[in-house]
């Protein structure tokens, strides 16, 4: 018996680190593809629908015990394509003493530097039958987009699931942090086409230019042709201004000399 205990000891903690997980149907936009994967605890998990219902601005407490997590499925950059879908999910623990009832979840987008400038209230996901038994986890898929028109850049998503725990409403917020949103389209955006036709016409204004100063500064540059005089003419002209000076008679008195 004494063998026995470690091994039932052993067990336990096995079970307690490989605690199921409530498999929650994966959000689809068409009813046909929607598949519902179930637990024996939990039933059937399902799908309502984007607009099944209107949650309002209303916001409530959390549940003791209930904590959630968030991840971003092979995107950990949270770097999310205006007007394409994204996926993110939800992990629940509820450690309450009752059964809760995971209602929807809803998110919203907001400027980084205030949190009171809504920039888009992304489409609410509704569940039908989200049941998570006392001491049990779950993951909640959740997809959603956002517009296609936003500018891109930095934003804060602000998360938040609501269930219900003996038919009192709660909510959590399981996300708010920042994400990069990125332009959908092409390799090439509006913003980077202006830009490279602003550059290249700035180049082409800079070259104009410094063409002109070098067209410039040949000009100067250039001399002025010379003009050849003939030796007689400045030998006379030099002869009449020395006529009459002792240079000029110096220079008689040698020509007496040499003849």
């Amino acid at each position: 018996m004494a063998s026995v205990k470690p091994f039932w000891i052993f067990s336990l903690v096995l079970l307690l680190l490989a605690s199921p997980f409530v498999q929650v149907a994966r959000c689809q936009s068409d009813s046909d593809e929607a598949v519902d994967t179930t637990t024996e605890e939990s039933g059937d998990i399902g799908i309502v629908g984007d607009d099944a219902q209107d949650f309002g601005d209303g916001t409530f407490t959390s549940a003791p015990g209930v904590d959630t997590i968030c991840v971003f499925p092979k995107n950990s950059a949270r770097l999310i394509t205006a007007g394409e879908e994204s996926e993110l999910l939800v992990g629940l623990k509820n450690d309450a003493e009752s059964s809760m009832n995971v209602v929807a979840i809803k998110a919203s987008v907001h400027l980084p530097f205030d949190h009171r400038l809504l920039v888009q209230n992304l489409t609410a996901q509704v569940f039908n039958n989200g049941t998570v038994p006392a001491s049990t986890q779950a993951t909640f898929p959740y997809v959603f987009a956002v517009s296609k028109f936003l500018q891109p850049g930095t934003f804060d998503l602000v998360g938040t699931i609501l269930y219900e725990i003996d038919q009192h409403p709660y909510q959590n917020t399981f996300f708010n942090g920042t994400i990069e949103v990125a332009e959908s389209g092409g390799f090439l955006s509006m913003e980077s086409v202006f830009l490279v036709t602003l550059g290249i016409a700035l180049l082409v204004l800079l070259g104009l230019w410094v063409h002109g100063q070098i067209q410039h500064l040949s000009k100067k540059t250039k001399r002025a042709p010379k003009v050849e005089v003939g030796t007689r003419s400045t030998d006379a002209s030099m002869d009449e201004w020395l006529e009459g000076t002792a240079y000029a008679q110096a220079n008689a008195n040698k020509s007496k000399k040499k003849k």
